[in-house]
């Protein structure tokens, strides 16, 4: 069994949920009408199915190699498969026209980047990097910058980099130590190492541009005092192909990483490197933020990606593996044994799977959409709410997704048994691999933090309370529908206990923080619950809809069926999640270090 990009899915969430093609006025939207953007999905299908889903068991088995000239030697294929991904655009699908790319909504960009990161999450990030960094220069380079990078990050023959974490400090950047000294010429020394810099390395591209924070001598301390420059691997010439080495980077290392093996997770050392300061001088996080807002949404997205094609294993698995009878008689009278899918037990791990998957798929691409919204739309109100969600929606999904898929995963081991331990099924892999989901680009409990600490409190807590109103108003409008009265009732529900634990938090995160962040993960949960069931009553509206009009197609009542299990053994969670976040920080607080 294979990876089977879900074509199907993708297609029902952008037509018929979201109906794309109702924002046809909009840059990049008109160039994708929904029938040019399912000729995309068929493409993107056939790349990643049949090209990169191969390589997944190769990266994971062979890993990178490190070189003593300070090169990286990728998996086998992966080179190959890199050019055949530049060759057919993919590199460039929602990336600024102006410097080389398509110019698609970002939400059709993030289709193709699920399918990719399904298929070979290894793989699929060292692109994925480089557009983090593409929109980073895009949104703070000078115009020569922008001419020199962006054309070749766009057509994939330069990679990009994005380099924070220093051995002494992760996630606390005031701390860090790289160093600035400025030259005569307007360039920069840059002196310091770097750590976990995936996609650093590699053989696949003819450059690499590495996006570097450091601190310009006599800086202010901590965040204030941090810069971002342009370090690339070889320096361009003024034609813009590349020069000579630039001598002070070098990758002195890989780490021995639990998962994601194909990609080269590097050790980068700077020593009088030559870098180019983007932007102003002491405002380099508010840039790199661009690169790990994006980064963030893109690993919520790997989440559900794993998730899918761990599920996707797991079904082939549980329909194959003959053992034990019904409960209620042989569904397979003829063979020895039943396959293992009639048991409830198996039946309940795929069922919680597939309504976490297609619910959290549905969330992403909806936030995705208010992000092309955001940046294209002309009214300005419509473009401010599009921004506050944006900003509301990330952490959620970052660390709501994250934590469900890596559950989606184990459970998927679970379903194969004692065949999921080993190495001769891909459900290891695909555990291994997503674990890291949960702590890069800033830890769940970081997501939960930022929710909680600044997202929720933004603008006077606007975004929360469009939110609310808009829920409330979906409700208003289709109270009376009969058919998709189960799901507004249970919508309301939980709409009205993420309310009451906004207004808990307001009421005593302020007084003490540390109930702020003892609430924080119970409050991310019931908001990704939140979430996850307003878009499945979006999707049996337009289930119920296809249907009324006269589709026999099973998909859309499956899809109601699906919904009906997330609302009745999902859902409830969300009343734990309220009771456990309003006990605050009390008891979570009172033992002293030396008790644990």
């Amino acid at each position: 069994m294979t990876y089977q990009p879900p074509v199907r899915e993708h297609a029902f969430i952008l037509r018929d949920v979201l109906d794309i093609d109702q924002h046809g006025a909009l840059p990049g939207f008109a160039d994708a009408p929904f029938e040019t953007v399912e000729q995309i999905l068929e493409a993107a299908a056939q790349f990643t199915g049949e090209v990169l889903a191969p390589l997944n068991p190769v990266g994971d088995k062979q890993g990178c190699v490190w070189n003593k000239d300070f090169t990286v030697k990728t998996p086998d294929g992966f080179k190959e498969a890199y050019k055949q991904l530049c060759e057919g655009g993919w590199t460039g699908l929602g990336s600024d026209p102006t410097y080389g790319g398509q110019g698609l909504p970002h939400v059709v960009n993030l289709a193709f980047s699920e399918m990719s990161s399904s298929a070979n999450m290894a793989f699929s990030m060292y692109p994925g990097l480089a557009h983090g960094a593409y929109s980073a220069i895009h949104t703070g380079g000078s115009d020569d910058q922008k001419q020199t990078y962006l054309p070749k990050m766009i057509s994939g023959e330069w990679t990009g980099t994005m380099n924070l974490t220093e051995p002494h400090c992760g996630t606390d950047l005031g701390l860090l130590r790289t160093k600035a000294v400025p030259e005569a010429d307007g360039s920069y020394k840059i002196t310091g190492q770097k750590i976990w810099i995936s996609a650093g390395e590699h053989d696949m591209a003819d450059n690499i541009v590495h996006l570097v924070l450091a601190r310009i001598e006599g800086a202010p301390a901590g965040v204030k005092g941090i810069s971002l420059f342009i370090v690339p691997k070889f320096l361009p010439k003024p034609d813009g192909s590349v020069g000579e080495r630039n001598e002070g980077v070098k990758c002195v290392g890989l780490e021995e990483k639990m998962g994601i093996h194909g990609n080269a997770t590097c050790v980068m050392q700077y020593e009088d490197a030559k870098g180019w300061l983007i932007g102003e001088e002491n405002s380099g996080l508010k840039l790199m933020f661009v690169m790990m807002n994006e980064a963030r949404l893109g690993v919520g997205l790997q989440g559900i990606a794993q998730a899918e094609a761990a599920y996707q294993a797991a079904v082939a698995f549980a329909k194959d593996r003959l053992q034990g009878r019904s409960l209620t008689g042989p569904k397979n009278p003829d063979g020895p044994a039943d396959p293992i899918i009639v048991h409830p037990d198996v039946r309940r791990m795929l069922l919680e799977s597939k309504a976490l998957i297609e619910g959290g798929r549905a969330f992403l691409f909806w936030t995705a959409l208010h992000g092309d919204l955001a940046h294209h739309h002309p009214d300005e109100a419509v473009r401010a709410k599009a921004e506050d969600y944006m900003g509301l929606m990330t952490p959620v999904l970052k660390g709501y997704l994250t934590d469900k898929g890596f559950k989606i995963c184990s459970d998927a081991m679970q379903v194969h048994g004692g065949s999921g331990f080993t190495e001769h099924f891909p459900a290891s892999q695909y555990l291994r691999d997503v674990r890291i989901a949960l702590i890069y680009e800033g830890t769940n409990g970081i997501q939960a933090l930022d929710l909680v600490g600044r997202k929720l409190a933004s603008k006077g807590g606007r975004g929360v309370m469009t939110f609310f109103q808009e829920i409330d108003q979906f409700i208003g409008e289709n109270d009376g529908d009969a058919e998709l009265k189960p799901f507004v009732d249970a919508l309301a529900g939980v709409k009205a206990q993420l309310q009451d634990g906004t207004m808990w938090l307001m009421q005593n995160g302020l007084q003490n923080p540390d109930n702020a962040g003892a609430a924080s993960t119970d409050y991310m949960h019931l908001f990704g619950l939140t979430g996850l069931a307003y878009m499945w009553a979006l999707m049996v509206k337009a289930a119920n809809a296809k249907i009324a009009a006269g589709s026999t197609d099973p998909f859309f009542t499956t899809k109601i069926v699906t919904a009906k299990y997330f609302i009745e053994r999902i859902l409830p969670d969300a009343g734990a999640h309220l009771a456990k976040l309003k006990t605050g920080s009390e008891t979570l607080m009172a033992l002293p270090a030396e008790a644990f």
